[in-house]
């Protein structure tokens, strides 16, 4: 097993926003990034100007810390840390390529918030599932974060979760700034559903206000939202936590409220009269809330647990329902 330490080797897989934050963080802070990058035009941009050109384009990133290449096997042979960044729905081919031996030993940290499409798993839950990780030797990057903002050193709060505080200090110090401020937890399931299912419940904000719902309708949604979060947290993960933490309600206000949300961005489309298909072929970047949707439809449906707001979302992403008529059934419930 990999002991973490200051002088861990560091691997990002991934080349968008929240991937070029964590890359240009971890630099900045004298740590060694071997990057997998895909994406021939901007591993040819940073290597020439020291940005990347398709995602938050004003980090600076010092490439005398970067090792970048197509190879993941490459990339994973040589670092002790993977740091996952693809979105949930590119995890399975991105890492199509890799050979498993070389998985072994290794720490992965999922900074993904969504779920694994038709395994109905989280990531971490694939990862140990794909490459027999035990748990203690995953963990995630959550919080509210959005890229752009973390990227422009506006204050930001995130929470590291592993098996244990230690380890999760170690990535916390890696990543840590004036201006990103990093909690540690042991609560890697609560906050790794946490991440998942504030996607949804940003997707059904989304839908009300395109449907021309106010304020005071958008507050009760999302306490509602958190109510059902904790819910599910406590039947199917029981641990002793605070929601109302920021890793979990933070998390969920901030994606709910925000107009850089790109769940939100989804659901407003619907909300404003685009069917599923438009709205998603609209989105520039993975709308993460419309795979989680039926994740959780089928992980609540096997383990016996209601969710009113998330099965509204379900119904109209999957079964074609009208979401001015869904969402009008579901005030009757809030």
């Amino acid at each position: 097993m990999t002991e973490l330490g200051n002088n861990s080797r560091y691997a990002v897989i991934g080349y968008g926003s929240w991937a070029t934050t964590i890359v240009g963080k971890l630099t900045q802070n004298g740590r060694h990034v071997n990057w997998h990058i895909r994406n021939t035009e901007v591993l040819e941009g940073i290597l020439a100007d020291g940005y990347n050109p398709k995602y938050v384009s004003d980090m600076e990133l010092d490439r005398s810390f970067l090792f970048m290449s197509s190879d993941i096997n490459d990339i994973i042979s040589s670092s002790d840390i993977i740091i996952l960044c693809v979105p949930s729905a590119y995890i399975k081919k991105t890492l199509s390529d890799l050979d498993p031996a070389l998985m072994a030993g290794k720490f992965v940290i999922s900074a993904v918030k969504g779920i694994i499409p038709e395994d109905y798993t989280t990531v971490l839950e694939y990862i140990h599932n794909c490459f027999g990780l035990p748990f203690k030797n995953l963990g995630l990057i959550s919080g509210p974060s959005h890229a752009e903002e973390v990227s422009r050193g506006k204050l930001s709060y995130l929470t590291v979760a592993c098996n244990t505080l230690e380890d999760a200090g170690v990535i916390a110090s890696a990543l840590r700034s004036d201006t990103l401020r990093i909690s540690t937890s042991t609560d890697i399931y609560g906050i790794e559903y946490a991440a998942i299912m504030k996607n949804i419940y940003a997707t059904v904000s989304g839908m009300a206000v395109g449907l021309g719902y106010g304020d005071n309708f958008l507050a009760v949604l999302i306490s509602k939202s958190a109510s059902e979060l904790r819910h599910f947290l406590d039947s199917s993960y029981p641990f002793e936590r605070n929601t109302s933490e920021i890793a979990y309600l933070g998390d969920l206000l901030v994606t709910c409220y925000s107009p850089f949300s790109r769940n939100r961005q989804f659901g407003t489309l619907i909300g404003r009269g685009c069917d599923v298909k438009s709205a998603l072929n609209e989105m520039t970047m993975v709308a993460e809330g419309y795979y989680a949707a039926i994740g959780l439809h089928h992980i609540c449906e096997s383990r016996g647990i209601r969710l009113p707001i998330v099965e509204t979302v379900y119904r109209i992403l999957y079964e074609g329902e009208k979401a001015r008529k869904a969402i009008k059934l579901l005030s009757k419930e809030l």
